[in-house]
């Protein structure tokens, strides 16, 4: 037994010598062990924390190609964080698995990778988000799947999406002389009430498409108050006058969120009304002097 021990001690002891003489590895080198490492470790959070890392590296080999990866991982919020990464990226590699991630069974990544596509100008982003939007609407798309139709309808507005579409509020041009609602949209994300088509119509707020405007539109008759909501305060700023009449009947709305929403919208509405007809007048005015 004694011999058996001893014999242990000194293979023991051989191996630390012979791990001794290997070299240091450089920062390079450990760099890249930590982060293969992280990747690979058993705890999701630190799997999240490496893939959120990834994003700072770019579109190159071999991270793209693990970034890429991680968007499969089995934990929803790696997913949802290596697709984040993607954004960040911005390589042309990225499109198709973003779009095979729109056909994750869970609505939350379904919709991460739609906004990540809207965010990188690819179609099948705003079909997406369009989608939502137009809530129970049938739609036919070359660019979604039906698993992808049936699994974003099933969305609900995250805390993280809440974030995304304030700062993209916060940074939005508004016009002269008018808010830009940042306080209103504050208060309708912190609602834990606001539907996935209510922050949708917060979120394409700022797109005059007419398929936008009809959902907008349709949105305000919605029997969900916090869609009523959104559809009134994506309405007012967008600034089109046009949708001012059908800002009226939410000025009796049962919800007051609703109604004062609409009656202020309505006022912006006019105010800008006002003014255009204003400038029209010296417009016109100066066209007189010139004759």
């Amino acid at each position: 037994m004694r011999v058996l021990l001893i014999a242990l001690l000194l293979l023991s002891n051989i191996a630390v010598a012979r791990d001794d003489d290997l070299p240091p590895l450089s920062p390079l080198d450990k760099a890249r062990t930590q982060l293969h490492e992280a990747l690979e470790d058993s705890n999701p959070d630190t799997r999240k924390q490496a893939v959120q890392a990834l994003g700072l590296i770019g579109p190159r080999q071999p991270y793209l190609g693990e970034l890429i990866d991680m968007a499969e991982d089995k934990d929803v919020e790696v997913r949802i964080a290596a697709i984040s990464s993607m954004v960040d990226v911005k390589g042309p590699e990225i499109i198709a698995p973003l779009r095979k991630a729109l056909d994750d069974d869970v609505p939350e990544v379904s919709f991460s990778a739609a906004k990540a596509l809207w965010i990188l100008n690819d179609p099948a982003g705003r079909e997406a988000l369009l989608l939502v939007l137009e809530g129970e609407s049938k739609i036919s798309s070359s660019y979604l799947s039906d698993k992808s139709r049936k699994t974003l309808r099933l969305f609900r507005t995250p805390t993280k999406l809440m974030i995304f579409v304030l700062r993209k509020s916060v940074g939005s041009v508004g016009v002269p002389g008018l808010g830009r609602g940042v306080s209103s949209l504050e208060g309708m994300l912190v609602d834990g009430e606001l539907s996935g088509r209510a922050g949708t119509a917060l979120l394409l707020s700022n797109d005059n498409d007419p398929r936008v405007v009809a959902a907008l539109r349709e949105g305000l008759t919605d029997k969900t108050w916090s869609v009523r909501a959104a559809s009134a305060h994506a309405i007012a700023v967008q600034n089109n006058i046009d949708l001012q009449p059908d800002l009226i009947p939410l000025l009796d709305d049962k919800k007051e969120a609703v109604r004062v929403r609409a009656s202020a919208a309505y006022i912006r509405l006019e105010l800008i009304r006002s003014e255009k007809s204003k400038s029209e007048k010296v417009k016109k005015a100066k066209r007189k002097e010139l004759r």
